[in-house]
C-alpha cells in the first residue's frame, strides 16, 4: 500500500469520534482512503459538474461552454436544456432501476418461498401477507400461507410490465394526488416501461423537449417510489417481519476485540437475514470458541445493516464513508457484501489487514473479493460456509493491528409505519392533534448517502439538531440514520435537546426525537404515512407541514427518490448541487416552476444551518395556509458556527 501523504488533520474530513481516530491509524497503515482519492480528483470538471457534457452517443463526447466563448450545441445540435435534462433523466432510470431490481429479487424470493424452493426463508409477517393479498385483489379463500405467497408475488410481478395503466400501490395516495399525475401524464404504468422508456427518450434523435424529458423523468422516478421500492419493502416485511421499536447500537465501538467480528455490507436482506441465521447456530458459535474466540459478533453497514437493524436489533457499525475504516480497525474478520453503494477500494483495503472480503450478488462483483453466489436454493448453506471462513480468519488476526476506537452508541430503532400507529394508538390522529395545536410544527424525512464533498455527518447532525430543538419531529432513513443514531438522537437521552414541545411528545409516546424509518428502500414508508395524514386531514400530501432532505446526498438512487418524492407532493432539500446548473431552464423548473404543477420543488443549499431555516420556513407557511398557527424564522447567519452535537459523537 502506498502512503496516502495528505497529513490528514483530526476533524478534517468527520465530525465523528470513530472516524477520525480511524483516519489517524489510515494514514500510519499507508491505507488510502475515499478522501485521498477525492483529492487526488481536485479540480472536478466544470462541464461534468453543470451537467454540460454528452456521452450518449460515439458522435461526441460533446461539451458546451456555459461562459458563451465555445461551442453552445453538442455535434447532433443539442442544446444546454436538452443535454442537462437529458443527463438528469438517465441519473433518475439509473436510481430507479437499482431500487426497483431490488424489489425484483425479494419478490422473486418471494415465489421461491412459495415453491418450496428456499431452505432458511419463510414467512415471517403472515398478517402482513393477509393485508397485502386483499390490497393486491389476490383471492384469499382457500388458499394457505405459501399458496397466498405465490400469487401475492405473481400480482406484484405483473407491475414491472407493461400491461397495466397505473401500478396497484398508486390508490395509496390521496385522491388529489392521483389526479395531479393523471393531469400531467405522469402517473406510473409499469416499473420496468417507465425505466425502459426514459433511457429510449434520451437515445439521441428521440425526445428533444426538455419539459417532457423531465416529465418522464418524475413518472419514471413514481414507478420506483410507489413501485419498485414500495414492493420492497412490503415483500422484506412479509419475509423478515415488520420492524418493531428494540434497543442496539451504533458505531465502530459495535466490533468486539474477543469476537469473530463479520459485517454485512449492501442492501438487499436476502443476504444479510440467512447471515444472521448462520451466526446464531449453536455448532458454528462453538467453532468459534475452539478457534479461542468468545463468540461470533455480526453487525451491519449501511442499508443492508438497516435492514437486519430494524427487524432484529443487530448493531450498525456505520455508514457509507465508515465502510474503508472498519477494515482500518483491524478487528472485522470478514465483509459479506452484496449490491449498491459497495465502494471497489474495498478489497484493495482489506489487503492492508487479514479481512476475508465475499461478493454474493450475480449482478455484483468486486476486485480482489471472493465471488460465493446466494441463491435462494442454497442460500443457508453458503451463508454458513461463510461464518466458518470468517472464523478461519480469525485465527490470523494481528492483535498488533487492532483499534476499536470508541465505546458503543445506545439508539431505539425498528419504527415502520404499523409501529409508529401502534405506538399512537393505531390511529394517526394524536399526531394530527399535536400537529394542529402546534406541538409539533411538522417533520421533515432526513435521508440519503455520505459524499466527501461535505465534511462526514455533518450536515445530516447539524440539520437534525436544528429541526428537532425547533419541535420539528425528524424521520430518517439509510445513512442519515447511521448519522443520527451516533450523535445520540435516538437514545433516551435524546429528548433534552428537542423543543418543549417535541420533548413533550417524546415523554407521551416514549419515543426518541428521531425515528428510525430504515433502509433507502424503505423511504417509501415516508410516502405511505404522509398519505395517511393527508387522507385523515381531507387534503393533498403538498398541504401538509412536512418537507424532505438529503443533505449529503451522492447516488443516483437518491436523486430518483428525491425526484418521487417532489412529484408526490413534498418540497425536498438538496446538499450537493445536482449536474444542472447548466441550464437555467431546467434549474428554473425544478426549483420554481413545479410547484404550479406538483405543489412542490426542490431546494439546494450545501450549509445546513441555512438549510434548517429554509425547511422551518416552509413548514410554516404550510401551517399558515392549512389556517394553523406559524411562528416567524430567523435568517441563519451567513457565517454559521458549526453545531454542537446533541451528544458526544462516536
Amino acid at each position: 500500500m502506498g502512503a496516502n501523504g495528505n497529513g490528514h488533520k483530526k476533524g478534517e474530513f468527520s465530525i465523528t469520534q470513530d472516524a477520525q481516530a480511524m483516519l489517524v491509524k489510515a494514514e500510519r497503515d499507508q491505507v488510502e482512503t475515499v478522501w485521498d482519492r477525492f483529492q487526488a480528483q481536485q479540480p472536478s470538471c466544470g462541464f461534468c459538474e453543470t451537467g454540460l457534457s454528452c456521452r450518449i452517443c460515439a458522435m461526441g463526447p460533446c461539451r458546451i461552454d456555459p461562459f458563451g466563448e465555445g461551442p453552445q450545441k453538442g455535434v447532433c445540435g443539442a442544446d444546454a436544456d436538452i443535454m442537462v435534462a437529458r443527463n438528469l433523466a438517465r441519473m433518475i432510470a439509473a436510481g430507479a432501476a437499482s431500487h426497483s431490481d431490488h424489489g425484483r429479487d425479494l419478490v422473486e424470493t418471494l415465489t421461491a418461498v412459495a415453491e418450496g424452493k428456499a431452505e432458511g426463508y419463510g414467512i415471517a409477517d403472515p398478517d402482513k401477507l393477509q393485508a397485502l393479498a386483499a390490497e393486491w385483489g389476490v383471492e384469499v379463500e382457500g388458499k394457505d400461507e405459501l399458496a397466498l405467497a405465490g400469487a401475492l408475488a405473481y400480482a406484484m410481478e405483473e407491475d414491472y410490465g407493461m400491461r397495466k395503466k397505473a401500478l396497484q400501490y398508486v390508490t395509496r395516495a390521496p385522491a388529489k394526488r392521483q389526479e395531479i399525475w393523471a393531469g400531467l401524464g405522469i402517473t406510473p404504468r409499469g416499473i420496468d416501461r417507465e425505466t425502459s422508456e426514459m433511457m429510449h427518450r434520451t437515445h439521441m434523435g428521440v425526445d428533444n423537449n426538455w419539459v417532457t424529458i423531465l416529465l418522464q423523468g418524475l413518472r419514471n422516478s413514481l414507478a420506483d417510489g410507489w413501485g419498485g421500492s414500495m414492493i420492497a419493502t412490503d415483500v422484506s416485511d412479509v419475509l423478515f417481519g415488520t420492524p418493531q421499536p428494540h434497543a442496539s447500537q451504533a458505531n465502530l465501538g459495535v466490533l468486539k476485540e474477543d469476537h469473530v467480528n463479520i459485517a454485512v455490507h449492501g442492501h438487499n436482506p436476502v443476504v444479510s437475514g440467512t447471515v444472521l441465521q448462520s451466526v446464531e447456530k449453536e455448532e458454528l458459535v462453538a467453532a468459534a470458541r475452539e478457534a479461542g474466540a468468545a463468540g461470533i459478533n455480526l453487525v451491519g453497514l449501511c442499508c443492508t445493516g438497516n435492514e437486519l437493524l430494524m427487524r432484529a436489533g443487530v448493531p450498525q457499525a456505520g455508514n457509507h464513508l465508515m465502510t474503508e475504516l472498519i477494515l482500518v480497525t483491524g478487528a472485522l474478520d470478514m465483509m459479506i457484501a452484496d449490491y449498491q453503494c459497495i465502494m471497489p477500494s474495498l478489497g484493495e483495503v482489506a489487503g492492508c489487514y487479514h479481512t476475508r472480503m465475499i461478493s454474493t450478488s450475480d449482478k455484483a462483483q468486486f476486485p480482489r473479493f471472493d465471488h460465493r453466489e446466494f441463491h435462494p436454493e442454497t442460500a443457508q448453506a453458503t451463508a454458513d460456509q461463510l461464518v466458518r471462513d470468517a472464523i478461519e480468519a480469525f485465527k490470523n488476526r494481528n492483535p498488533d493491528k487492532v483499534n476499536i476506537p470508541v465505546e458503543p452508541m445506545d439508539q431505539t430503532t425498528g419504527f415502520s409505519i404499523e409501529a409508529i400507529l401502534g405506538a399512537l394508538g393505531g390511529t394517526p390522529e394524536p399526531l394530527l392533534d399535536a400537529i394542529k395545536d402546534g406541538t409539533i410544527r411538522g417533520a421533515v424525512g432526513v435521508v440519503g448517502c455520505n459524499n466527501p464533498k461535505i465534511k462526514h455527518d455533518y450536515a445530516h447532525v447539524t440539520l437534525m439538531r436544528r429541526l428537532i430543538e425547533n419541535d420539528i419531529l425528524v424521520v430518517d432513513t439509510g445513512c442519515a440514520a447511521v448519522a443520527s443514531a451516533k450523535a445520540g438522537f435516538k437514545n433516551a437521552a435524546a429528548k433534552e435537546w428537542a423543543g418543549p414541545g417535541l420533548r413533550k411528545i417524546c415523554d407521551a409516546v416514549g419515543i426518541p426525537p428521531v425515528l428510525h424509518l430504515g433502509s433507502c428502500v424503505d423511504n417509501v414508508r415516508i410516502l405511505t404515512l404522509l398519505s395517511a395524514l393527508a387522507n385523515a386531514l381531507g387534503v393533498d400530501i403538498s398541504d401538509l407541514p412536512v418537507a424532505g432532505s438529503a443533505p449529503e446526498w451522492y447516488s443516483e438512487k437518491a436523486v430518483a427518490i428525491g425526484a418521487y418524492f417532489v412529484a408526490s407532493g413534498v418540497t425536498t432539500h438538496l446538499g450537493p448541487m445536482p449536474p444542472v446548473a447548466g441550464s437555467m431552464n431546467v434549474v428554473g423548473l425544478l426549483t420554481q416552476g413545479l410547484e404550479e404543477h406538483v405543489g412542490a420543488t426542490f431546494a439546494v443549499e450545501p450549509d445546513p444551518e441555512k438549510a434548517a431555516v429554509i425547511l422551518m420556513k416552509h413548514i410554516e407557511a404550510k401551517r399558515a395556509a392549512l389556517g394553523l398557527d406559524s411562528r416567524e424564522v430567523g435568517e441563519a447567519a451567513d457565517t454559521a458556527a458549526p453545531a454542537t452535537p446533541a451528544a458526544p459523537v462516536a
